[in-house]
């Protein structure tokens, strides 16, 4: 009997990249099956989802939509929906998608082997898992393969502040750390493979508290000075960060590790403390500004890249100025931006939102473009430098060069050859064209 063929479609963030590396793997060990990238050939569609904002999740129900002409077409297609979205809605997605078959949680996704057996084996009709409190699933899937040398790893999932905007702590549940030995053997297996650059992701990456085999307690500073020990590991970077968890012995690390990369996401969500009282973000913007200030004492090179909600329920002119006055002072290298996205369960739910969705956009525009200019100077300000990049691959803009990213996280592409890849090279940075940095290959 032929081997099964299975398709999967991953939207969100890292975290769910991750997830979706696992189930492949894990498909592939445990049943035997063949992951394809054809959707066509595949006997079982798989979709991670996410829910952060409203029009992902019904970006969703649009996808199955598609997938529900294929399984007219197609006898015994089995078609299952895992993520956030999964988790928030659970059976009410069966009401508008009445042809999925499997529902999973982001914690339950060990189970898909023997969910998907029970359904072909066992005629079951539908098969709805989505709840688990711990991290057992970590126990349970496989090693990745890894064929590339840059790598990600969760270390902790979920999240205690209930920000009034974010779903996450209802679909991801509390935070949960994996302990400190399961992530050393993980990232001993990825070096193995040759990984050499490492991020480590986490709802709030930074709140990190696990435990190792001895019961000692090891909060995010002490897991990095642990990691960093790892000799072929040469890069750490981690995503995403709370700035009320962003404290000085994080701040150390940067000070005493070179391999911690000059790259740093730290959102702050809006440069208004009024909106982020509202928010219920629990800092201040002298709070974080004075974070920013630390790192640049010690890192003068730092990039740092940031989260902006626009349109927030009470966000007045003034409060979206002082969002922009900021951006001008930190002189962010990288943002995501969008509008407000109302989510059920969350508090600001409830909140009146008087701001016109036109007006929201013009915001959005406004703080993009000054966004897009500050990336163009630091991008700029590059050029005729020497660095030293990692060599990724060939470059998705033209298959005739390479790229690699220096340790400020910037992509730069060159002319060079596949005896390179995986390789540490110094570059000279020639010129910024449509946005992107190309530079050349010294000794």
């Amino acid at each position: 009997m032929m081997s099964k063929k299975f398709f999967i479609k991953t939207w969100g963030c890292q975290m769910n990249e991750y997830d979706s590396l696992k189930m492949a793997e894990l498909l592939k060990v445990k049943n035997g099956y063949i992951h394809t990238k054809n959707i066509n050939d595949a006997d079982i569609l798989l979709l991670n989802t996410c829910s952060i904002r409203e029009k992902a999740q019904e970006k969703v129900f649009h996808q199955l939509g598609r997938w529900k002409k294929l399984k007219k077409k197609k006898d015994n297609l089995l078609i299952c929906v895992g993520g956030c979205v999964a988790s928030q809605e659970g059976k009410y997605i069966l009401k508008r998608a009445s042809f999925v078959d499997i529902i999973f949680g982001p914690k339950t996704i060990h189970y898909l082997p023997n969910m998907i057996n029970k359904l072909i084996y066992n005629n079951n009709t539908k098969i709805i898992n989505i709840k688990c409190k711990t991290l057992e699933k970590f126990n349970h899937l496989p090693e990745l393969k890894y064929f590339n040398f840059i790598a990600s790893i969760t270390i902790m999932e979920g999240c205690n502040k209930f920000c009034s905007f974010c779903i996450v702590p209802y679909t991801r549940g509390r935070e949960l750390s994996r302990s400190v030995d399961d992530i050393l053997f993980e990232i001993n297996k990825l070096v193995d493979c040759g990984v050499k650059e490492l991020t480590l992701l986490g709802q709030n990456v930074n709140a990190y508290k696990g435990i190792d085999s001895s019961g000692k307690i090891y909060n995010f500073s002490m897991l990095l000075r642990k990691i960093s020990k790892i000799h072929d590991i040469k890069r750490i970077k981690f995503i995403s960060n709370h700035p009320l968890y962003f404290t000085d012995d994080i701040i150390d690390v940067y000070r005493d590790i070179p391999k911690i990369m000059s790259y740093l996401h730290l959102p702050v969500q809006s440069g208004s403390d009024k909106i982020l009282k509202l928010m219920k973000r629990g800092h201040t913007i002298s709070y974080y500004k004075n974070i920013i200030k630390k790192l640049i004492s010690i890192r003068p090179e730092i990039r740092i890249s940031s989260d902006f909600i626009i349109g927030f329920p009470g966000e007045n002119e003034e409060d979206f100025n002082k969002t922009m006055q900021l951006i001008s002072e930190i002189n962010f290298d990288h943002s995501y931006s969008f509008i407000y996205s109302k989510r059920k369960y969350t508090k600001a739910y409830y909140l009146n939102d008087f701001i016109s969705y036109k007006k929201k956009q013009k915001r959005l525009y406004k703080l993009q473009n000054l966004i897009k200019e500050q990336i163009n100077i630091w991008s700029r300000s590059m050029i005729g430098t020497k660095q030293v990049i990692l060599v990724e691959g060939k470059s998705k803009w033209n298959n005739k060069f390479y790229f690699g990213r220096t340790h400020t996280n910037k992509i730069i592409n060159f002319i060079g050859n596949v005896n390179i890849i995986g390789k540490f090279i110094k570059l000279k940075i020639t010129n910024l064209y449509k946005n992107m940095l190309f530079g050349e290959i010294y000794n």
